[in-house]
């Protein structure tokens, strides 16, 4: 057999996966099935096959027209005369000019040009979408359009990658059944952390490493090797080489033929090397939990489609075809033939186990709980004995609102242990949550509830986000009026991952996706807003016109979301965001200005009866910056001064500042009810400024950035026309206590998006 032969052979069978896992689950039981049939291919047809398409030009074979003509010549030497003058030798000269076929020759093309045709498209076993050719030669499906988007990735889906902690094992010697040396990872130990598709906080990643205690053992006939997963500072990689030197070392007596095999080199099909055959197993059982993969939407349809490309660029020379005899132009086609012929039952194969992917992935998902938020205020009466009876929900409200605070008065019942369901009737907006309930009390409470769509005022979907677009698309099919999407940015350090490298391309099939699943949920009047900076921009833009098409393009709103002394260590701050619109239909969709409504101006002033909004006195500016403005106010009813703060100044200067006093535009912290730390601004409602406006691309953030007051009431109360980063932090720390995750919009950005439709 051909080394070139050999080399396609190793090739298909990491196309083919036979070297995966050992596993018995999923699709490896599919893989499991089909590689008898693949294996049966590889060993016994592809070599007969090849050998069987060029067998008519055997009696042309150029090895043995020169084995006769060699033979020819030297019976003519014994005869003592002059070979070139005998027939024999004329015409076996003439065949060997004119129709000779070097048959090995012609195998060995074949599986050249295989194995160079597939190369392009996998790397360790996975597709990736490397399609160029040879310099100045890349194609891409066009049709004639005038502007196309494409993208490396563009027929594919972008899958993340959820917790993975079965068990993982694989054989040393697949082909030996009666000793295959098979090993087996087995995770002993695993701390509760970050799971399904949320990424864990930087520094609390965990990470696969090998178990300090007992681990290497042989347990029936087979090599145990121990893992944990826990929280570690060192990365994934470094754990790996710390694994692999930690079990090639082991002394044990019992391991040494499996460690023996274990540190064999293992060398891949593109001659590359991740070491040895236990680092090899190591980067792919820790790799399943981080990396995410694509499946192709029509991978025979794109191979075929490229087979034919790369025969008709790389194989076929017309030069060739021109200048050459019949015979030889015949010879040619037959390889070209084969090429297509047997390349076509690998694309065959392959695209077998990825339709199946495909169909596991497209197939809607099962949900596999439902739990409900319910106002008491619309449960009825004759559940309020087995709510009051229930610990584990009086407990969330004494912990949440606070309830066992209650002390009651004339028209109120005091809370008491457990709570009376006269306590409970008058508490119409505490919320029950049917987690703490079994089963069949949430079967008759939704029963009693009736149509829940009706009731709902709320839907949270916890999921992957391209199958729970699919779960919302019946249910919610243009019922959507809004839709705010706040995507990663793929900056480099929100730990989005790009298993091929592809790091816009990866992107935009995330985004594409599930864009296009967006698209049947909005009203005609709706529109979509999807947050972005300047790192995917242009791409996004694009991806939006793919899937919702150019006319639905609304503009782009710019959004300052900190002071540019925030990153004054730049030499460029980049302040803003963007937030680009579109709608269904853009000739239907109505924006608003940002302007407030009279809900926003919650207080009544009991000298005029003017409702008014509590807002900042003060500007995110240094006293540096603005000296003017850095002084004390002094309460003139009760002459307690509050001085400047260093880190911000008051926003009008003095003699503006002592107007706003004498109209009593202030709220003075000292006859203030509530928890004010600082003087606050009223802000009164104008009925004539209420009129609607054209929403103008651009949001200024004002008032919302650096508030300096720390009470939550008096926030909750604050809606201008949106805030930045820092509001959203603040927030975020009052509610949780600590940052748990980075740059959290403000509820004045969304809350502001949402009006303006």
């Amino acid at each position: 057999m051909s080394q070139k032969y050999e080399k396609l052979k190793t090739l298909l069978k990491e196309l083919f996966q036979l070297d995966q896992p050992d596993l018995d689950f999923g699709l490896y039981r599919i893989m499991h099935a089909k590689s008898a049939e693949v294996t049966e291919f590889l060993e016994k047809d592809l070599l007969p096959q090849v050998q069987a398409s060029f067998a008519q030009y055997k009696t042309a074979d150029k090895a043995e027209i020169e084995t006769a003509l060699a033979k020819a010549i030297e019976q003519a030497h014994n005869l003592g005369a002059d070979p070139e003058t005998l027939p024999k030798v004329k015409e076996l000269r003439a065949r060997l000019a004119s129709e000779a076929v070097d048959v090995g020759a012609l195998e060995s093309e074949v599986y050249d040009h295989l194995y160079s045709f597939f190369r392009r498209y996998y790397a360790e076993g996975d597709f990736v979408a490397k399609r160029v050719y040879k310099p100045g030669v890349y194609a891409i499906p066009y049709e004639g359009e005038e502007v196309t988007l494409h993208w490396a990735n563009k027929d594919q889906y972008y899958i993340k990658t959820s917790e993975y902690l079965r068990d993982y094992a694989f054989r040393l010697r697949p082909d030996d059944e009666k000793n295959p040396m098979r090993v087996h990872f087995r995770l002993v130990d695993a701390a509760e952390g970050e799971h399904g598709n949320v990424k864990a906080a930087e520094g609390k990643e965990r990470r696969f490493k090998i178990a300090m205690e007992n681990p290497l053992s042989v347990e029936a006939d087979e090599l145990v090797i121990r893992f944990t997963y826990q929280p570690d500072a060192a990365s994934q990689k470094e754990l790996n080489a710390q694994s692999e030197a930690a079990i090639l070392a082991s002394s044990l007596a019992e391991v040494a033929a499996w460690i023996a095999e274990l540190g064999k080199p293992f060398v891949r099909a593109d001659e590359t090397s991740p070491g040895s055959r236990l680092r090899l197993h190591l980067n792919r059982y820790s790799a399943r939990n981080t990396f995410d993969y694509f499946i192709h939407k029509d991978l025979g349809g794109f191979l075929r489609r490229e087979l034919d490309f790369y025969i008709k660029n790389e194989v076929m020379q017309l030069d060739d075809v021109e200048s050459e005899t019949a015979p030889r132009v015949e010879q040619y086609l037959s390889k070209l033939k084969v090429i297509r012929r047997i390349a076509g039952k690998v694309i065959a194969f392959l695209a077998q186990l990825e339709d199946f992917q495909l169909s596991l992935w497209s197939k809607r998902k099962t949900i596999l709980d439902t739990r409900y938020l319910v106002a008491l205020c619309v449960v009825p009466r004759s559940l309020y004995a087995e709510i009051a009876g229930n610990a584990e929900q009086c407990e969330e409200w004494r912990n949440i609102c606070r309830i066992d605070e209650v002390r009651g008065d004339l028209a109120t019942p005091a809370y008491s242990v457990p709570p009376t369901e006269e306590f409970l009737a008058s508490q119409p907006s505490l919320l029950i949550d049917t987690r703490h309930f079994d089963s069949n009390f949430v079967y008759r409470l939704v029963d009693a509830l009736g149509d829940l769509s009706e009731l709902s005022d709320g839907l949270l979907v916890h999921g992957e986000n391209f199958q729970s677009l699919r779960l919302m698309g019946r249910s919610l099919r243009e019922r959507v009026q809004c839709i705010s999407i706040d995507p990663p940015y793929n900056t480099g350090e929100d730990g989005f991952p790009y298993k091929d490298q592809y790091k816009d391309s990866s992107w935009i099939s995330m985004m594409v996706d599930r864009l296009s699943e967006c698209v049947p949920l909005l009203r005609p009047e709706g529109a979509a807003f999807v947050h972005i900076d300047d790192t995917e921009y242009r791409f996004l833009w694009h991806a939006l016109v793919h899937s919702f098409g150019r006319d639905a393009f609304l503009g782009t709103l710019v959004w300052k979301r900190r002071s540019a002394s925030a990153m004054s260590d730049r030499t460029l701050s980049l302040d803003h965001e963007y937030i680009i619109g579109f709608g269904r239909d853009a000739s239907k969709t109505v924006l608003h200005g940002l302007e407030r409504s009279q809900d926003d101006y919650p207080l009544i002033d009991l000298k005029t009866g003017r409702r008014y909004a509590s807002d900042n006195l003060t500007i995110g500016m240094t006293r540096e910056q603005r000296p003017n403005q850095y002084y004390s106010l002094t309460n003139p009813r009760t002459g307690n001064v509050f001085p400047a703060n260093p880190s911000r100044v008051w926003r009008f200067f003095p003699e503006t500042m002592a107007k706003v006093i004498a109209d009593d535009r202030i709220i003075w912290p000292d006859e203030y009810e509530g928890n004010l730390e600082r003087p606050r601004y009223k802000t009164f409602f104008d009925p004539e400024n209420m009129k609607p406006k054209a929403l103008s691309s651009w949001i200024e953030s004002v008032g919302t950035n650096d508030r300096d007051s720390e009470d939550e009431s008096d926030f909750d109360r604050e809606v201008l026309a949106c805030g930045m980063n820092a509001e959203g932090s603040r927030v975020i720390d009052r509610l949780f206590g600590h940052k748990s995750f980075a740059y959290p919009k403000p509820v004045s950005l969304i809350r502001s998006i949402v009006r303006a439709t």
